[in-house]
């Protein structure tokens, strides 16, 4: 069976994904097999993964593990993100448990659910290491919240239980690591204290000599070896991001020939897909946080997915941003709308079953003449597709619950797995479509702009994705004692 290793942080964000990624492709670039785990994650930023058996059906895992798959050159597995949660509301979550729906539960609720799913965690655990020389383990959130440790499954919970040694991450980039780094040290019980066999500092910005007295002070508080000081990782940028939080410190970047502008919904799903277009050089992808208009001069507005369409609906409209919508429109503006932003561009969306919550109809934004009826079934899958408008191929996933009829569907926006998708208004400035990852199809990408009066689709997204994988993992072999972390595995 593998070896395995395994980065907690002294918080959330602290780049732990990046890092495991990165050490994942060091890894595979030293000749071994190596995988990627995660045993608990929240996030709405989902991926579709291989479900072993069922070759029919995909399962959901969280985006940060289909990356770090990628790092390792094999395709994503439902047990590499054996628990993932999706928040739908600001106290409860839908539970998947090994690619498949558990449940729902409020957060309360959930804590008591832990101890069962520990078992779902440790079985897939055995399925990952099968056949692989390295586990690089990712942990979620901190180990330092022992309030939480009774019941864990995310940190020291697996950690002692699968008997895997720990490098705990610190983040000197918010401030307080000396402090965050010995703060974990005292407060840990000993059992956990135990596993950790040494620290990292991520995100340094300059002269890490600078840091030298701040290296000398934590190894007199823990007693902790430092792997090393990792830069600040400019490579990190060109890759997906996995966790909303991560818009909260997106602000525009210089003008460029056509802004899209994307309203960030309170449960925004899979906001990756707006990566491709950031990675053009004529296009400037602004992310507009509620109580802010959506800019007037923006070419196109994208609507992304959401875990709560008829919740993000009525919000839509308390900020404003359905009047702003239907002035981007009178101006002759593009809009498209993906998942539950093609949902949210109908005439109604309802949810008689109340799947998503107490309001189970919502008036939508009228752009398209369709409407959706929420269905106690998910679709998930990674499909092929083909673009109507453009007749070009597509590839992408599907991740969504209801069904959508009415007449602007008969103008389909693509044809996937020779089923007609989606919806086109009748002056082709409207698009709706179930497809996540449309943007990530080169030719289509290039045409689309073009139709907009961009010149685009000189860049192979996913070889941009592959190069900065590999600069990451550069930048980490010179900066970490990469030797030193891999001989620790066990």
């Amino acid at each position: 069976m593998a070896k395995a290793i395994m980065l907690q942080g002294t918080g959330s964000d602290v780049g732990k994904t990046v890092l495991v990624a990165g050490l994942c492709r060091a890894a595979r670039n030293r000749g071994l097999k190596v995988r990627p785990f995660k045993p608990q994650n929240m996030s709405n930023n989902a991926a579709v993964a291989d479900v072993p058996g069922d070759n029919n059906h995909g399962g959901e895992i969280g985006r940060a593990q289909w990356l770090q798959a990628i790092a390792c050159g094999v395709a994503p597995s439902v047990h590499m993100n054996p628990v993932l949660l999706k928040p739908q509301t600001d106290v409860g979550a839908q539970i998947i448990v090994q690619g498949k729906v558990f449940g729902e539960a409020r957060a309360r609720d959930y804590q008591a659910l832990k101890g069962r799913l520990m078992d779902a965690v440790l079985d897939s655990w055995g399925e990952v290491r099968e056949g692989a020389d390295l586990v690089i383990v990712e942990g979620a959130g901190s180990p330092a919240e022992i309030n939480l440790r009774s019941r864990d499954i995310a940190n020291m919970g697996f950690a002692t239980r699968a008997d895997v040694p720990v490098v705990l991450v610190g983040d000197i980039d918010r401030g307080g690591v000396i402090a965050s780094v010995a703060g974990t040290h005292l407060i840990l019980p000993e059992e956990d204290r135990c596993m950790i066999v040494g620290y990292l500092i991520n995100k340094f910005r300059g002269d890490v000599s600078l840091f030298d007295d701040g290296l000398k002070a934590i190894e007199k508080f823990t007693g902790w070896r430092c792997f090393g000081v990792v830069p600040w990782l400019k490579a990190a940028a060109r890759l997906p991001s996995e966790d909303s939080v991560v818009l909260e410190r997106l602000a525009s970047g210089e003008a460029r020939a056509l802004k899209v502008a994307v309203p960030m919904l309170g449960r925004i799903a899979n906001f990756d897909d707006l990566d491709p277009l950031k990675a053009e050089p004529q296009v400037e992808v602004v992310f507009v946080p509620p109580g802010k208009k959506l800019p007037a001069d923006a070419g196109l507005v994208v609507i992304p997915g959401s875990k709560s369409t008829i919740g993000d609906l009525l919000k839509f409209r308390e900020n404003g941003w359905d009047r702003d919508l239907a002035a981007h429109r009178k101006r002759g503006g593009h809009v498209v709308g993906i998942c539950g932003g093609f949902q949210m561009l109908g005439r109604t969306v309802r949810d008689p079953n109340g799947i998503e919550g107490s309001v189970t109809d919502a008036e939508g934004l009228g752009l398209l003449d369709i409407e959706t009826v929420m269905e106690p079934e998910k679709t998930v899958r990674n499909v092929s597709a083909r673009s109507v408008p453009f007749d070009l191929p597509l590839e992408g996933y599907e991740i969504h619950l209801g069904r959508t009829t009415g007449p602007d569907t008969m103008r389909p926006s693509a044809i996937i797995n020779g089923i007609e998708d989606g919806a086109i208004s009748a002056d082709g400035k409207v698009i709706g479509t179930y497809m996540h990852g449309l943007f990530g199809a080169d030719g289509f990408r290039g045409k689309f702009l073009e139709s907009l009066g961009i010149k685009g689709g000189g860049i192979d997204y996913r070889a941009e994705v592959e190069r900065a994988l590999d600069e990451v993992a550069a930048e980490l072999e010179n900066h970490l004692d990469c030797d030193a972390i891999f001989a620790l595995a066990r």
